[in-house]
């Protein structure tokens, strides 16, 4: 037997409760091996070391049953008339055939382990470089989780498809041309005899195979809607705990763990028929062959010997059958996963810079809307013809309910987001003719959800301008007044964060992504509750260090509370995706439309505050 013919474990998980979700099945199968043949070009050298280390190894297998025939025959002859001397050549030739071969086994596998993994590092490194051209859109219609899933399990699944079935193809396919150049040297009756089985592996494998295809894929899907909720219940933990509703995730989570498990053993079960059936095929094509050649043999049209050789022969012509059979498992799991992995690579990108984009160097600050206009969804507009401009040095403050596309605004300017309709221009020249890069790099963002990276304060802060001196730091750390509560850590600059900077205050997290933003120095300010998180006496502190920074520069705030807006040059108040007041604070209160309402609801003392 080929020592390869190992026992082979199912790749994936298996899962799943709810209402199984309808699945399509892979659109080309065909088209998915080819795209992944593409990552193999590369590896052509290795691949034909293979297939020689392959070709060698199955001229090795082929001579094995041969040689048992031979030696069959000398045995045949009589317990008198043994010729043990060729008896001795027939087995040191068998056992050195043997070692031979598990010697070329060890090569191959050796030589396909490192192009499977240098081909999955291509795949791994294109996705994540996919991944940083993708536009935020992209990042908001897909959990975290599910797209890690992709990265990962679905990538970790091409790695098994190439390490099991590159050799198992090739290797297969030598033996079964081999096996049958013989089995028709000895025996054309028993050759055509033993071919009736071919048919009814073929419909066999094709059958199963394509309800396994759908399983898997399924299985996919199913695992990474089950990785997107263990993130966000990670992620969110602290709200999970606040609320109390432990309980909640956790069915939750024994719904989306039973939807996978279901799908997983269907996927499982379907694929488990497969190798029983193969062996009934099988063992009754050897019947078959057994009778026939016994009645040869009494009729002494062949001898004994070549009986045994062909058995073997026969069994060297179904083995890779089977195997081909049993590998489409994988090989399902695999496509699956690729499907999903290609389906990540063909999403559509950012806009790339246009031949003749223009490198921002230095802006004065002009913004200008015309007519924009914007959906998430087809059919659902999110801003509806917006237009304004506004000067250099302008403070602008964008307020109104929630939902009503304040921070949409925000990301169109800053390119996040691609228009539908409208131009956005900044000092007159539309933002689609600056190169996107240099674009982004005039705005300086403080979001109300800071995030920051593992690794230390000072390199958090340096985020903002890699090439900042530890002088330089400082000084943005002072402005935003965290410089206090860094001074006072044991190991003060140097105090490494955990991811996201959970081990410090949500008001000093957000102090240092002020900071990140001071340090950056840009043309054009955002503001999105920057100092929503602290409490009033450091806002205060902040507040003064915003103004200096404000000072000369174009700054978009987005706030609820309107007290911290008041000095804003111009307010503009955003309602169902439509700017419907725009003026100052004093106009607009002075003017007592919708403004003046929303102002005065957040005030007991009304009187008092105007």
């Amino acid at each position: 037997m080929d020592p390869r013919n190992r026992r082979r474990g199912l790749q994936g998980i298996s899962g799943g409760r709810q209402s199984i979700m309808p699945v399509e099945r892979p659109k080309d199968t065909k088209y998915t091996l080819q795209r992944l043949w593409y990552f193999f070009k590369d590896e052509k050298r290795g691949l034909v070391t293979t297939f020689l280390l392959i070709f060698i190894y199955s001229l090795l297998n082929l001579m094995a049953p041969y040689l048992i025939g031979k030696t069959v025959d000398v045995i045949a002859t009589g317990p008198d008339m043994v010729n043990f001397k060729e008896l001795k050549i027939y087995v040191a030739l068998l056992l050195l055939v043997y070692f031979l071969s598990n010697g070329l086994i060890f090569l191959q596998e050796y030589i396909v382990a490192g192009i499977a993994q240098r081909v999955v590092y291509k795949i791994r490194e294109r996705v994540y470089d996919k991944l940083q051209v993708l536009p935020i859109i992209y990042f908001d219609s897909y959990t975290h989780g599910e797209i890690m899933s992709r990265i990962s399990n679905d990538v970790d699944n091409i790695s098994n498809t190439i390490s099991q079935s590159t050799v198992q193809f090739m290797a297969s396919a030598v033996n079964i041309m081999g096996s049958l150049a013989m089995m028709l040297y000895l025996s054309r009756i028993m050759t055509v005899t033993s071919l009736i089985t071919v048919p009814m592996v073929f419909l066999l494998t094709k059958s199963i195979a394509n309800r396994t295809r759908v399983l898997f894929l399924q299985q996919q899907r199913a695992l990474g809607r089950l990785n997107g909720h263990i993130e966000e219940s990670i992620s969110g933990i602290y709200v999970i705990k606040a609320f109390s509703n432990e309980e909640r995730v956790i069915e939750k989570f024994k719904e989306q763990n039973q939807l996978l498990r279901e799908v997983g053993v269907r996927a499982q079960i379907w694929s488990g028929f497969l190798m029983p059936l193969m062996n009934v095929i099988a063992n009754f094509g050897f019947a078959v062959v057994a009778i026939v050649g016994s009645i040869l043999v009494v009729r002494n049209t062949i001898s004994l010997g070549i009986v045994a050789s062909f058995i073997s022969y026969s069994k060297e012509f179904t083995r890779p059958l089977n195997e081909i059979a049993s590998t489409f498992n994988t090989l399902q799991s695999g496509i699956a996963g690729a499907e999903r992995v290609f389906q990540l690579m063909d999403e559509e990108e950012e806009r790339k810079d246009g031949p003749d984009a223009i490198e921002v160097k230095k802006i004065n600050g002009e913004v200008e809307f015309k007519n924009v206009s914007f959906e998430y969804k087809k059919g659902e507009e999110v801003l509806k013809d917006v237009s304004f401009k506004v000067e250099p040095g302008t403070n602008v403050a964008l307020v109104g309910p929630t939902g009503a596309g304040k921070t949409t605004i925000v990301n169109l300017l800053t390119g996040f987001y691609e228009i539908e309709k409208g131009e956005i221009l900044i000092d007159g020249i539309n933002i689609k003719d600056y190169k996107k890069d240099s674009l982004r790099r005039i705005f300086g963002m403080v979001l109300q959800d800071t995030y920051l990276f593992s690794g230390t304060i000072r390199e958090n802060i340096r985020y903002g301008r890699l090439d900042a001196t530890d002088e330089e730091i400082i000084e943005a750390a002072k402005m935003s007044r965290a410089h206090e509560f860094i001074d006072k850590l044991p190991k003060g600059y140097d105090t490494v964060l955990v991811e996201g900077g959970h081990n410090l205050s949500q008001g000093q997290r957000q102090l240092l992504a002020i900071s990140r933003a001071i340090l950056a120095d840009p043309s054009i300010l955002i503001l999105d509750e920057a100092t929503s998180n602290v409490d009033t006496r450091t806002e205060l502190k902040i507040q003064e260090a915003m103004f200096k920074l404000m000072e000369g520069r174009t700054t978009f705030i987005i706030a609820h509370r309107l007290s911290t807006i008041r000095d804003a040059d111009i307010i503009m108040l955003i309602n169902n995706g439509e700017i419907i007041e725009k003026g100052s604070h004093k106009e607009l209160i002075n003017k007592k439309g919708a403004y003046y309402n929303l102002y005065m609801s957040q005030f007991e003392n009304k009187e008092k505050m105007l």
